[in-house]
């Protein structure tokens, strides 16, 4: 089955002072988020400047990806468009079907299931085509791939490099912990493929297991980060912060912090990780060292382009979970029979 184009579907961020408070509200539109938090999470963008980096980091990415389906003979030109900030997805569709595209593979830089991570990003599909409208190209999301070897090996060698910022004596007793993005408890009720629940959470699980395992870690932690929403409902705890001051009473004399959640460089893990959690080690005295996310590492865009090549030829999925696949819908329609 032939395809024209790669649909390149991110989460969005403002490139400028003047779009951080617009973003912000097109992130939260209808969940209930209370305006002051908005005001606070505001202030942390304008921290640095009203910037984040998540759209130059992608752009990085898809260059480097061009590079690799060029060496591999695929003539997919790439498009960008995003959830939540320009450019918009919406916007990338049409210019897609003005420039002719007819059906296209989507990447979304989520390795996860659950809504936000795999099912919003089908409603983004869908809406994209709706606003379109007569001519939309069929789009086609790949997989998830939370349990790839290549996002493995990425989150390892990248929790390598963060342990040797620790000094020597400190190395051997730092506790691993790995972050991902809180969700509502209620969320993570929903079931996977195998019908049981806590899907996204199982995932984060599952990749820390192995990339815990692939270190060989003797003892790891999965901890969450960056909640939002009204504070009487219940998020996934703990949160990253508190966790430190736990680990802290109990003797850990360091920890090495992993956003594995995270594909790229949030403005949120930038300032709850390299901010908030590192603070709060150093008041505590706790060495501190974050890894890098994967999106910075070259086996992140040879990944994206091997999930293309599986598709098109075919090919068994590379993957080192023993959780069941999770199947795909094309255009945004409700997820297929044994998907989340």
């Amino acid at each position: 089955m032939s395809f024209d184009a790669l649909l390149y579907l991110s989460f969005g961020g403002p490139e400028g002072p003047e779009e951080v408070r617009p973003f912000l509200e097109n992130v939260t539109r209808g969940r209930g988020v209370p305006p002051e938090r908005l005001d606070e999470v505001a202030e942390h963008y304008l921290h640095f400047g009203g910037v984040s980096p998540i759209n130059r980091l992608n752009r990085d990415i898809m260059a480097e990806l061009e590079r690799q389906l060029a060496a591999q003979g695929r003539e997919l030109p790439l498009y960008f468009g995003n959830r939540n900030w320009h450019p918009m997805v919406e916007d990338t569709v049409g210019r897609m079907a003005e420039d002719g595209v007819r059906r296209a593979l989507v990447f979304a830089t989520s390795a996860w299931g659950g809504y936000s991570g795999c099912k919003q990003y089908h409603e983004d599909i869908a809406r994209a085509r709706a606003a379109v409208g007569e001519g939309a190209p069929e789009l086609v999301k790949l997989r998830q791939f939370f349990d790839h070897p290549l996002f493995v090996e990425a989150n390892a060698d990248a929790i390598r490099r963060a342990t040797e910022q620790l000094p020597a004596e400190l190395r051997e007793q730092a506790r691993l912990v790995f972050t991902a993005h809180s969700i509502p408890e209620r969320a993570d009720e929903q079931p996977g493929p195998d019908g049981r629940p806590h899907w996204y959470s199982r995932q984060v699980a599952e990749a820390a297991r192995l990339v815990a395992e692939q270190l060989g870690a003797q003892g790891h932690d999965v901890v969450w980060q960056s909640r939002s929403g009204p504070p009487e409902v219940p998020w996934l705890e703990p949160d990253i912060v508190d966790h430190i001051e736990a680990l802290h009473a109990k003797g850990v004399p360091a920890v090495v912090v992993s956003p594995i959640g995270f594909v790229s460089d949030h403005l949120e893990v930038i300032w709850d990780l390299d901010n908030e959690a590192k603070e709060k080690a150093e008041e505590l005295g706790v060495g501190f060292a974050r890894a890098a996310t994967v999106g910075t590492d070259p086996r992140y865009p040879e990944l994206i382009a091997e999930l293309v090549s599986e598709h098109l030829d075919e090919a068994a999925p590379r993957k080192l979970s023993l959780l069941p696949a999770a199947g795909c819908s094309p255009n945004g329609e409700p997820c297929a029979p044994g998907c989340c």
